[in-house]
């Protein structure tokens, strides 16, 4: 997206969002995504799940508010109308569930990069969470399925902070990152640009697979080079100097015992 582009997406933003407006600004890949907008909804990623034996194509499911907004290992995503950009895109893949390891990871790599674009630069943490001054400004919320006919289906959640009020903070139990620069924007055209980048990421995921991604990612990676701790439930179970992803999207740990690859967990700091 050039300067221009972005110019005429704040000079007259359209706050409220409108499916027909998101489809008329798709391109490339975006333009096989079916859109639907609501005003209010429990959560977009469990209306898709409900459908999924009925879609033909992929669909993007946008909600205004959402009500029961989720993220990993059943943790609350909270919202705020009109502060929070919530939306779920459900993709069909050729290849089984297991193939979708490094799928959290590439959605993350497609919304980085598309935010860059914006001018909001963003880093990541494994697997699954968008940074902004190492807050976090973007969750991820990946489920799929197994259909009879073979492949799968991944309905990929996403909750972005545009502008979130000091009482939402509190809600929350943690500081939290926002990007007003983007609430400024278009809310239509910002969507249709998320949605462009992703559909065209996702494409060459189910072309590629992650090997593509890992470089990518490992340049965005917040705590390269850092002591981290892999929590399990609560629970530490690894502690070690973070040194990026492998090919399959699983992080690699140094620690006292030598190098590990760590397939899932939930990556926090703590001091050396």
């Amino acid at each position: 997206m050039n300067p221009r582009q972005i110019k005429q997406m704040v000079s007259e933003p359209a706050v409220k969002l409108h499916a027909q407006s998101i489809l008329d600004l798709r391109d490339g890949d975006g333009l096989q995504v079916d859109v639907e907008v609501v005003d209010e909804t429990g959560s977009t990623n469990a209306d898709l799940m409900a459908r999924l034996d009925l879609l033909q194509t992929p669909l993007l499911r946008v909600a205004a508010h959402q009500t029961a907004g989720r993220g990993r290992a059943g943790r609350v995503w909270h919202s705020v109308p009109g502060g929070v950009l919530t939306f779920s895109l459900a993709w069909y893949f050729p290849g089984n569930t297991q193939s979708l390891l490094g799928l959290p990871l590439v959605t993350g790599v497609a919304i980085a990069e598309a935010l860059a674009a914006l001018g909001v630069g963003v880093g990541l943490k494994w697997p699954n969470d968008v940074l902004k001054d190492k807050k976090k400004l973007a969750g991820i919320l990946i489920e799929t399925s197994a259909p009879k006919y073979g492949g799968s289906w991944a309905v990929i959640g996403v909750g972005l902070n545009l502008s979130v009020p000091d009482d939402l903070e509190v809600s929350i139990g943690h500081e939290v990152a926002d990007a007003p620069w983007l609430a400024q924007m278009d809310r239509n055209a910002l969507m249709a640009h998320l949605l462009n980048a992703l559909a065209k990421t996702m494409q060459q995921f189910a072309q590629s697979g992650f090997v593509p991604f890992a470089e990518r990612w490992n340049t965005l990676h917040v705590y390269a080079g850092q002591e981290v701790v892999i929590t399990d439930a609560g629970k530490v179970v690894q502690r070690g100097i973070a040194l990026g992803v492998d090919k399959y999207g699983c992080l690699l740990l140094q620690t006292t015992k030598g190098q590990i690859p760590v397939i899932s967990g939930d990556v926090s700091l703590r001091p050396a």
